[in-house]
């Protein structure tokens, strides 16, 4: 069968694109299999990861690269071998994974932790079996395998839909995955595009306190409006790890920094209380005392974005909460400077391009 249409989009070309220097070309997409879905993308939000990935942050990337993995769309073309219940005409999205090896043998995709697998295919930048490439979403056209195809629920509009798939799962999924809930007071570090996820979702499962963790009062006000119940603004408060220790369950932290405080966000766990890090930074965490650890029987970890079934459950539940994420929408022709303020912190707090399907202008 012959493509009825383009797959073009904006190519990262060298490290230079994320600076926004991204050229708008076509490519030649995944090889169609029969398990295989096209999406006619009409959102993308943009992610950090998108960033890090544009300037080879942290690998060389396999240029050229489309960025994008928080896509919303129309289902323009489905395969034969489609098992989802998924029909041309459906809107559906694909967040940050796109592969995995889905084998039996295989303990992660087996019990439902394809985001584990460790032959995982990001949306973009990633190769498939066939040897195939991965492309994103600031484009017209989407193709991915069906199983990281997920049905859009009617209740949440698509610009709103779209950051959920990476974003919100990334903050959802290590709520949820270590007992986020009644009973639980839990802290966010960064208010931020995950962030400000991590708070919507805290308070959607129903925690008991939320508390918010910043350098500065600046984002106070919004991460109170959010649903925050308290907030520690570290700049501001030399004592602040004294003032509050000893008083959250969990924390998820958002932040990228290497220099961040780590060993005194420890000292804020409760005992038995867990520290899980999202936020991928560049270079190394910072080294801390293992006795943060040991004396309150703590743990630290991670993790990374979330299965399809988990994607599934946290659009159900952000139907039924009706979680409301801040977004900003931006046309797709400006890509390139959206990309710009992202890098400058000016999102609030989440920027989502919006492709208007005019060629012509792009």
């Amino acid at each position: 069968m012959t493509s009825q249409y383009k797959f073009q989009g904006w190519l990262g070309l060298d490290p230079s694109s994320a600076q926004g220097k991204m050229q708008w070309k076509e490519y030649e997409p995944k090889t169609w299999e029969e398990t295989d879905v096209d999406i006619k993308v009409t959102h993308c939000g943009i992610c950090g990861s998108d960033l890090h990935t544009l300037r080879s942050g942290w690998a060389p990337t396999i240029y050229p690269c489309c960025g994008g993995h928080e896509i919303v769309g129309t289902a323009v073309r489905v395969g034969s071998k489609v098992q989802k219940n998924i029909k041309v005409g459906d809107r559906v999205g694909v967040g940050a994974q796109s592969g995995s090896c889905l084998k039996p043998e295989c303990e992660e995709c087996a019990s439902g932790m394809e985001n584990h697998c460790p032959r995982m295919v990001g949306t973009y930048n990633g190769k498939y079996p066939n040897g195939s490439k991965s492309y994103g979403g600031y484009a017209d056209y989407c193709r991915a395998p069906s199983h990281f195809v997920i049905k859009i629920p009617d209740s949440i509009p698509s610009a709103e839909a779209a950051p959920m798939l990476c974003g919100g799962i990334t903050a959802y999924s290590p709520l949820k995955n270590n007992g986020c809930g009644p009973g639980k007071k839990v802290g966010i570090v960064g208010v931020g595009g995950l962030g400000h996820f991590g708070i919507l979702y805290a308070k959607a499962l129903g925690a008991d306190s939320i508390t918010a963790i910043s350098r500065t009062s600046t984002k106070k006000s919004d991460a109170m409006s959010l649903g925050a119940d308290k907030y520690i603004a570290t700049d501001e408060d030399p004592n602040w790890a004294k003032h509050h220790a000893r008083s959250l369950d969990l924390i998820v932290s958002t932040v990228s920094s290497p220099s961040m405080p780590l060993e005194k966000y420890l000292q804020l766990l409760r005992t038995h209380g867990q520290f899980i890090q999202v936020g991928a930074p560049e270079d190394r965490l910072p080294a801390f005392n293992v006795f943060s650890l040991i004396q309150k029987g703590s743990r630290i970890g991670g993790s990374a974005i979330g299965a399809p079934h988990e994607i599934e459950e946290m659009l159900e539940l952000t139907a039924r909460k009706g979680v409301k994420p801040w977004i900003q929408e931006r046309p797709l022709k400006e890509a390139n400077q959206a990309v710009r303020d992202m890098d400058a912190g000016k999102a609030r707090y989440r920027y989502v391009l919006v492709n208007e399907g005019n060629d012509a202008k792009l």
